[in-house]
């Protein structure tokens, strides 16, 4: 019997697949050394603690930090959490005001609204129709009651890079935190937060091909004129930011992927924006009336995020759910019918938001696949479009929005 047909796999931003090198070097921590690297007293317990000890060095090699800085995590959104509401309940002599981006990822946006429904004031900066803030806007923003600032490195939906080095040194000038989620930007991109004035970073290790489940926030403990309390209390674990018997296998798995984006880091880049570059020739030469959302030259070069006018984009991604994997929007908020807050706060319409796509490409992607997915995906929207009455009055000139 035939192995069913897997679709083509163009969702890399949603998560990656676990790089058979980095399973390789997790099993043993699953089965043969499977001690608790808090147990101090026998083989097994220094065996687990040496472990992580590597693994907390490559993830700190691929930020270019102190491994004395990397806490290890569940992930970005329990990092970010921490970072958010541990800086929040440390502050109090200072101030309640927080300013952050109204293209974050729902992990900081729906944190720091609950953190404004207990009384903190927030500041959520607009974008332009490329996706990136006014630097003098943020500046403007920042008062003496300030206790920090959040902004992500890289938008997980449509790639933007932040000038996240010029956001650290206004936010150093002020000694304001700056809290940054580079969940999509680690391992993608060459990312420095010592270099760039970033007191706190965040990141996945399922983004970097490495195991769901497990991260790390970076903390300047140095720089930080306040220290995050911690989210989660019971046995002071992670120098009492993170109690909690640690996820050893996972722990390896991030510092294993980390290690393997550091050294393939540059090589996958070039050769993903050129598949991207590729990709979207295609579909722009084939198609009319679709535009690439965001900065074109300012984001990763693993993504396009394309608006195509007059269609809805689960309608169409359902004419071929069996052959290609893309989404609309972020992976975190997909059975959501509402269209993306990070579209709409570029200023798309509702319409044309939800006539746009997330293609994101990854490691293993081929250019036999970048191919095959664009041919898939403009079939299936001249075909929608041939059955869809807004096609016909967007052609009339009549207005669609």
């Amino acid at each position: 019997m035939s192995a069913p047909y897997k679709p083509i796999y163009l969702d890399y931003h949603a998560t990656t697949p676990v790089d058979p090198r980095v399973l390789e070097a997790m099993l043993p921590w699953f089965t043969e050394n499977f001690g608790n690297a808090a147990s101090r007293s026998h083989s097994y317990g220094w065996q687990a603690s040496e472990a992580v000890e590597l693994a907390r060095s490559q993830v700190a090699g691929l930020l270019k930090a102190d491994p004395k800085d990397i806490v290890f995590t569940s992930g970005s959104t329990e990092g970010l959490n921490m970072a958010i509401k541990g800086i929040a309940e440390s502050s109090g002599n200072i101030g309640k005001h927080i300013i952050t981006i109204s293209t974050e990822h729902h992990a900081v946006l729906d944190t720091v609204e609950w953190l404004g429904r207990k009384g903190y004031e927030i500041t959520v900066l607009p974008v332009d129709y490329s996706g990136h803030i006014d630097l003098d806007t943020l500046k403007d923003s920042i008062r003496k009651d300030t206790i920090m600032v959040v902004a992500m490195w890289a938008n997980n939906e449509t790639g933007v890079v932040h000038p996240i080095k010029e956001i650290g040194l206004i936010c150093s000038e002020d000694d304001v935190p700056l809290i940054c989620d580079a969940t999509q930007a680690a391992g993608k991109i060459e990312i420095d937060p010592v270099a760039s004035e970033v007191d706190i970073l965040t990141l996945s290790a399922h983004k970097l091909y490495g195991p769901k489940g497990v991260g790390a926030i970076y903390l300047n403990q140095k720089a930080l004129r306040v220290k995050p309390g911690a989210l989660i209390h019971g046995g002071g674990h992670e120098r009492g930011f993170r109690s909690g018997t640690l996820n050893v296998p996972g722990i390896v798995g991030l510092g294993a992927a980390a290690l393997l984006r550091q050294n393939n880091l540059v090589k996958d880049a070039l050769r993903l924006e050129r598949f991207r570059n590729h990709f979207e020739k295609s579909i722009l030469s084939s198609l009319e009336e679709v535009t690439v959302n965001g900065d074109i030259e300012g984001r990763l070069p693993t993504v396009s995020n394309l608006k195509v006018t007059a269609v809805d984009s689960q309608a169409v991604m359902n004419r071929f759910r069996s052959k290609l994997a893309i989404s609309s929007g972020s992976a975190c908020s997909s059975a959501n019918p509402e269209p993306s807050h990070v579209l709409l706060a570029m200023g798309l319409t509702a319409s044309e938001a939800k006539g746009s796509f997330r293609i994101s490409f990854g490691a293993p992607t081929t250019m036999d696949e970048v191919d095959k997915a664009a041919q898939i995906l403009i079939e299936a929207i001249d075909t929608e479009r041939s059955q869809s009455p807004l096609w016909q009055m967007f052609k009339q000139g009549i207005d669609i929005s």
